[in-house]
């Protein structure tokens, strides 16, 4: 027991101060000891783990329960769920003061969401999880607990959080190591960067989709993904896959592409963006593009992110919407596309993302996007100038200080 916390798993090694992820903890504070199940998502080795310890910190607790199943001596839980129950139940009875739980990679015992739900339904208790699976993290948790729950995903670092954590880097360092917190120690090592990038990508490929999904075709599955990491940004179909995979001699049904793509998603290593039609606020049903958890991940696998330099903006740009509590589409406009519309509480803000904008005929590609769209909602487009390129009421930013506003 160390202040106040009954931990069942060895501690988390901190090999420096880890930075605090304020813009998680603000947005899960309103909700610390209300009757509500907090859930913690995101992919894995994003810095879900340490959340949970910066929320332990902030709640200051001298009842705590802590248990992080990835941890060996805490693999007797796994098929047994009545020993847990019965383990934290024997804690909580001690007195009656009221207990925080914290449970993290729940999803790896089987019959969680009934012990969860007992426990929140039967004692004076505040519970928080982990995983990294949005399945299991939905589906079920929404059966169980009919709305009794609310969801944060947890994502890899933004350029602000990987300058906090890597000080004195730049820009282009960020292009190449991407946010996945344990990447930036690796900062000047690229060698032993890509190795432990490509486990991490390995892991979640193994763990979190193949097993989870029961996938024995891991050759298909494995083409599929780096297919899909190298056209980030670029629009896809399952059809267009089953052709592209004809041509290499694999014959793959379109329903086979859709099951693993949804698997991926799943285990949050992609996302599936679809179009809206930006004059009628419809949602369009044609193809998706598709964009990747980590950058950095994409560098390992590609060495491309610079000669891609274009799309690699354009999916940190993405995500950092995301971070920032938006909802992501696609914007058609006539003939024309908008990166993204951002949509939050009725609030909506346009994009445009381009490199550069040297020549008079970049420019107007991605200024006249909006030409037609006439309500009074902010318009931009970012790139990497230093000069202002700002017209017609469309403001124009470098990339580099707007993910740093």
């Amino acid at each position: 027991m160390l202040n106040g916390v009954i931990d069942f798993s060895l501690p988390i090694c901190y090999n420096r101060q880890m930075i605090v992820r304020k813009q998680y903890l603000d947005r899960i504070s309103p909700f610390i000891d209300k009757d509500i199940v907090k859930v913690i998502t995101g992919v894995r080795r994003s810095g879900k783990s340490v959340f949970l310890r910066q929320l332990m910190d902030q709640i200051e607790s001298s009842k705590t329960i802590y248990f992080n199943f990835e941890k060996t001596q805490n693999e007797s839980f796994w098929t047994n769920s009545r020993k847990l129950d019965e383990t934290i139940q024997e804690f909580i009875r001690r007195d009656d003061e009221k207990t925080y739980i914290f449970l993290d990679e729940v999803q790896l015992v089987q019959g969680w969401e009934i012990v969860v739900n007992s426990l929140r339904a039967s004692f004076d208790v505040d519970i928080y999880i982990t995983g990294s699976n949005a399945q299991l993290l939905s589906g079920e948790l929404a059966t169980y607990l009919a709305g009794r729950y609310v969801s944060i995903e947890i994502y890899p670092f933004s350029y602000k959080e990987f300058l906090e954590n890597s000080p004195g880097a730049s820009f282009e360092d960020y292009l190449t190591v991407g946010g996945m917190p344990m990447a930036s120690d690796f900062l000047d090592s690229p060698e032993a960067r890509k190795n432990l990038l490509e486990d991490i990508y390995d892991s979640v490929l193994l763990r979190d989709v193949i097993s989870r999904n029961k996938i024995r075709d891991t050759d298909l599955l494995n083409r599929l993904l780096i297919y899909i990491f190298s056209e980030v940004g670029h629009v896809f179909s399952a059809n267009s896959l089953s052709k592209y995979f004809k041509s290499e001699g694999r014959k793959v049904s379109t329903d086979t592409i859709l099951n693993y793509l949804h698997a991926c998603e799943q285990a949050y290593l992609m996302s599936r963006v679809t179009y809206q039609d930006a004059l009628r606020k419809k949602i369009l049903n044609v193809n998706d593009k598709v964009y990747v958890i980590d950058h950095g991940i994409r560098e390992a696998l590609l060495e491309s992110n610079i000669a891609d330099i274009e799309r690699v903006l354009e999916n940190i740009v993405y995500y950092e919407l995301l971070r920032r509590g938006y909802k992501v589409t696609i914007g058609r406009n006539g003939e024309k596309e908008i990166d993204f519309i951002a949509q939050k509480a009725g609030y909506v803000e346009y994009f445009q993302v381009s490199y550069l904008l040297q020549s008079a005929e970049t420019r107007e590609r991605e200024f006249g996007a909006y030409r037609g769209i006439d309500d009074n909602f902010p318009k931009f487009v970012l790139s990497m100038d230093a000069l202002n390129f700002s017209q017609r009421g469309i403001v124009h930013e470098n990339i580099e200080k707007w993910l740093l506003e």
